[in-house]
């Protein structure tokens, strides 16, 4: 399995390019502000071909460059119907500091050509990729996560990790996303660390909107927004840290 990931942007966002392999077709995640070339710089290094566009969320830091990059490859792009407004509209989910970054630059959105909506438990199948999309709303009303199962050449690492998570703004190395911006919601954020996070196994690696990569047991055993919570749902289970 190839996955590319690069900080793109003033926000220093975390764009990811995932694929079975070199010469492949593959699947772009969050390419924000300022990520077409890097997208193009993967591509072109690993022969490959984007099918499609993911979106975690809609906050322009994680879409800006979701309709230059599904346009420039013919891609589909994939995002949860409660945030889909927010691709033609994205000012309406900035702080004001960020719309204080974007004013007097000549911007437009709109839509791609071809926009497909998540729901919650799918299961897509892209580029010869599983992931599933968890609906984590909290950071946004229409925050999502992609989990893939992780395929590594060397067997004994397939064997420390099952899955690779990109997280979007739901979870970061040691930290939790904001939610004091527009459909942002507290309580929702802490039902969704419960019911998506904690209820999985401490070896998936969680690839995150921005910052270093990190792990679930990681953030169970470190993360101090997650001490004393407790996992929800009927479908809890763990595995022993390595």
């Amino acid at each position: 399995m190839l996955i590319a990931g690069f900080p793109a942007g003033p926000w220093g966002t975390n764009c990811y390019v995932a694929a079975t392999g070199p010469g492949t077709e593959c699947v772009v995640i969050d390419p924000g502000m300022d990520a077409s070339d890097g997208v193009a710089q993967v591509v072109r290094e690993h022969r490959l071909k984007p099918v499609a566009v993911l979106v975690t969320h809609g906050h322009v830091d994680h879409m800006f460059s979701v309709a230059p990059v599904a346009g420039a490859y013919d891609a589909t792009a994939w995002i949860h119907p409660k945030d889909r407004h927010l691709l033609a509209d994205p000012m309406s989910g900035m702080s004001p500091e960020t719309t204080r970054m974007l004013l007097g630059g000549d911007y437009s959105w709109a839509e791609p050509d071809d926009v497909q909506e998540l729901t919650d438990g799918q299961t897509l199948e892209i580029a010869g990729l599983r992931f599933v999309v968890d609906h984590t709303p909290g950071h946004t009303e229409g925050s999502v996560t992609f989990r893939t199962p992780y395929s590594a050449p060397d067997p004994a690492q397939r064997a420390e990790i099952s899955e690779v998570m990109f997280s979007g703004d739901l979870l970061f190395a040691g930290s939790i996303g904001r939610t004091d911006l527009p459909g942002g919601d507290h309580a929702a954020m802490l039902r969704s660390l419960a019911e998506k996070v904690l209820t999985l196994p401490d070896d998936i690696v969680v690839l995150p909107g921005h910052g270093e990569q990190t792990s679930i047991g990681r953030e169970r055993a470190t993360n101090p927004h997650l001490a004393g919570m407790q996992p929800a749902g009927p479908d809890y289970r763990t595995r022993p840290s390595r």
